[in-house]
């Protein structure tokens, strides 16, 4: 074993998603409901936005609202991808030269060419797997190894559970960041 097997009552076996099951209820209808909650406030800081606004920096910030809904599907697609294939599902964090985070810098900008209305589609179908995984990953005590990153404690593990963790908690504060920007912006707010 090379210690990036997943960790669950058979070692061997992937926690693969049944693709079929009866409505979500008990914890997993509560993070689907987490989920849907602050998806919901991220989104919303875009309402009656054209691209030129979504792309807009106000803050000292790099952030922008385009950006912030492209840095927030990306974070479901790859962390769904961790919870099916464990760590060679992401990058080598500790190996990206700088042309590789200049790239990654690239996902947290609406760039030209790209709409708000390409990326919120592109959030709807992220959000759409990670809820279908959420409802039909058979084992959310499933735990891989984290990839190798400046960030990640060595040795550390997470179980599904902690990736749902880290989405809503990565998603929040998002939806925080947006919030500033669009109040900034024009002045609309989410809340109050």
């Amino acid at each position: 074993m090379t210690g990036n097997e997943p960790t669950n009552s058979d070692p061997g076996e992937r926690p693969a998603v049944t693709g079929e099951h009866p409505s979500v209820t008990g914890e997993r209808a509560d993070w689907l409901a987490a989920l849907a909650k602050q998806r919901h406030l991220l989104r919303f800081t875009t309402r009656d936005l054209a691209d030129d606004g979504a792309r807009l920096r106000t803050t000292a910030s790099e952030l922008c609202l385009g950006g912030l809904i492209k840095h927030v599907t990306e974070v479901e697609r790859a962390w769904g991808h961790f919870i099916l294939n464990g760590p060679s599902a992401m990058p080598d964090f500790t190996a990206m030269t700088d042309a590789d985070w200049a790239r990654r810098a690239e996902g947290f900008r609406l760039l030209p060419g790209e709409t708000l209305a390409g990326a919120l589609a592109d959030y709807a179908e992220a959000a759409s797997r990670t809820d279908e995984l959420v409802a039909g990953v058979p084992d959310l005590d499933v735990s891989w190894p984290l990839p190798k990153s400046p960030w990640s404690e060595p040795g550390a593990r997470w179980s599904v559970r902690r990736v749902l963790m880290h989405i809503v908690s990565e998603t929040a504060q998002h939806a925080g960041h947006a919030d500033i920007i669009r109040e900034s912006l024009d002045g609309a707010k989410s809340m109050g």
